[in-house]
This record gives C-alpha cells, sequence and structure tokens, in this order.
C-alpha cells in the first residue's frame, strides 16, 4: 500500500518553513520527506515551463531519481508532478504517526487546496504567517542575493509583478500577490474543518520556537515534550545582508543579453551555472550588519494594499493582526 503525508506546512513562503521542516523531522513520532518543497499538490500533471531568471532550473521533474540528486547537492527547487514520484518521498516511512512535507506555495496556488482534498481529506494542515509586507520584501532581498532579481529597486520590481505574472513567472516572484492571505486560507477553510488548520504567526515562531513546536506536536498527536534542537538555523536571513558590489555586472549575470547567449552557446550549461554562480558570490557584500531598509513610502503604500484582506484574515484566524496595519 502506497503512502501519502496525513499532514502538510502548507505557507507561506519567507515564514520559517524551512527551519519547521527540519525541526518536525528530528521528532522521533515524525516523518519528513527528504525533498521539501515538493509541490505536488499545486502542479500535479502540469508540463512546467515558466520565464523568468534561471527558470531552467524550475522545471518538473523527470524522475525521483533526479530530484534526489539534486537534493544531495543542495538544490530544492524542481517540483514533482505526477503521483508516482510523489509516493516515492514517503517510502522509508517506518511507524512515524505523522508523515508530512512542506510546501509553501500550496497556501499560494489556487488548484491545491482542491488536490490535498482530493488525496489526502483528513490531512492537517500548518500555516505560518509573516507580516505581508516584510515577507515580499525578504523575498526580494533573497532574489538580489542569488542573482534572481534582474531589478535593483523594490518598487521596480512591484510595478513589474503584473506583467511578469502575465508572462509565466513563477510564483515566487509574485512578491505582493503572495501576500494576501485571506483570500489564499479561504480557500481551505471551505474545504477542511477548521480543526485541520492551524495558524501561527511568523513573529511567534521566531520568539518562542520551542513552545510553538510544542504546540504543533499536540496537533499532530505525537509526544509534546519532545524538544528539538533549534540551535541550528535554517534559510537565515542573515545572507539578505548581502548587495551586489558592483550593479553593471549583477544586471549583465542576471539579464539576457547578446554577449552572455555567445557565452551559453561556448561553454557547457553546468559549468557556465557555476560561472555564474561564483561570480555572484564575488560581486556581493554585507551592510554593516543590518539588511538594506524598506523605504518607509513603499511600507505605507503595501500596508494600505493589504489592509482589507488583513482585517478580513482577522476574524478568519481569530487572531490580532493590528501590528500588520501600523504604517
Amino acid at each position: 500500500m502506497k503512502t501519502l503525508p496525513n499532514f502538510l506546512v502548507i505557507g507561506a513562503a519567507k515564514s520559517g518553513t524551512t527551519s519547521l521542516h527540519q525541526y518536525l523531522g528530528q521528532h522521533p513520532e515524525i516523518f519528513m520527506s527528504k525533498i521539501k518543497e515538493p509541490n505536488f499538490f499545486a502542479f500535479e500533471g502540469e508540463n512546467l515551463n515558466f520565464n523568468g531568471p534561471n527558470e531552467k532550473e524550475c522545471k518538473s521533474s523527470e524522475n525521483i531519481q533526479s530530484l534526489r540528486s539534486r537534493i544531495n547537492r543542495g538544490k530544492y527547487n524542481f517540483s514533482i508532478t505526477n503521483i508516482k514520484d510523489y509516493y516515492s518521498l514517503f517510502d522509508e516511512v517506518n511507524n512515524e504517526k505523522a508523515i508530512g512535507e512542506s510546501s509553501p506555495c500550496y497556501l499560494y496556488v489556487p488548484k491545491a487546496a482542491k488536490r490535498i482534498k482530493h488525496y489526502v481529506p483528513d490531512a492537517k494542515l500548518i500555516v505560518i504567517l509573516r507580516n505581508p509586507v516584510d515577507r515580499a520584501y525578504s523575498k526580494f532581498l533573497q532574489f538580489i542575493r542569488d542573482g534572481l532579481e534582474p531589478l535593483m529597486d523594490f518598487s521596480k520590481g512591484l510595478q513589474a509583478e503584473k506583467k511578469r505574472i502575465a508572462n509565466n513567472w513563477s510564483p515566487p516572484w509574485h512578491y505582493k500577490e503572495r501576500g494576501f492571505y485571506y483570500k489564499q486560507l479561504k480557500r481551505y477553510y471551505k474545504l477542511f474543518k477548521p480543526s485541520q488548520i492551524r495558524v501561527y504567526l511568523y513573529d511567534e515562531f521566531k520568539n518562542n520556537t520551542v513552545k510553538v513546536l510544542q504546540d504543533i506536536f499536540q496537533f499532530l498527536e505525537v509526544d509534546d515534550n519532545f524538544v528539538p534542537n533549534i540551535n541550528e538555523k535554517h534559510n537565515v536571513s542573515v545572507d539578505d545582508k548581502k548587495i551586489p558590489k558592483n550593479n553593471f555586472l549583477h544586471q549583465f549575470l542576471t539579464n539576457q543579453n547578446l554577449l552572455k547567449s555567445v557565452i551559453k552557446s561556448i561553454i557547457p550549461y553546468k559549468l557556465a551555472c557555476y560561472m555564474k554562480s561564483s561570480l555572484l558570490r564575488k560581486n556581493t557584500k554585507y551592510i554593516k550588519n543590518e539588511r538594506p531598509q524598506l523605504p518607509e513610502h513603499i511600507r505605507e503604500q503595501l500596508t494600505e494594499e493589504y489592509r482589507e484582506d488583513i482585517i478580513k484574515l482577522q476574524d478568519l484566524i481569530k487572531r490580532d493582526l493590528s501590528g500588520w496595519l501600523k504604517k
């Protein structure tokens, strides 16, 4: 008999889900898939072919072996799109009570809720929500760091978002749209019992990690006295402090241009990727122990755009989100 998860961490992106995945996996009664973000319920049956920077690395998986090879090399950005390979993620389950995986895009991609309901209707769903303005800016800084954002100005990235979505850029570049949590969570509350959904806030997870984890353990009906090692941080934002030393070089490496096309036709793809990554790393510098601050006028603008959604979200999850509305 094939095994499927009985709980899912469904989002939100840039809200601590990578750390949560690792901490949950330490519990002896919990099995977490070795591949984080398989995205199966978001993209089942699709032949993914997104546009955007470096999207050649973000297509559907050819087979589970290629995925496992990538995970061993620290690459997490392929999606599983067929049920056979998805089953393979849980082949090593061995009497664990709680079986899970983490794919933050499940919260955002519309079809995911219905596919989860179809395959695992009794699944427990875990959500961590972060102030949507901070979440969007954090993702932008991460992509600047990784050479995946050709626009160096956050406001320009926001202005380009509608066009990018229309041009089939994948969800990680939907900085603003991914922050409308009420619209996204409402899909789950329509399909699942409230008792199947547990929502946490990023700040409480960050500041009271063990307490939140033990509450999750209770939710999953495993030993809630277990205390995982939380000393090692995962996907930490300290790297967000890096910015390009030379903007011209950064633009050259991240944007399409004729010279790059010629170089790619001469140099093998893997070598070209290595060279690009190496140059991007060398062309970064730290900002005096603090990440670049979001301009206040952009924070005010985004907060106002999110206002109605945040107010509705408060009622839906029965939490005070007034702090998110402060400009």
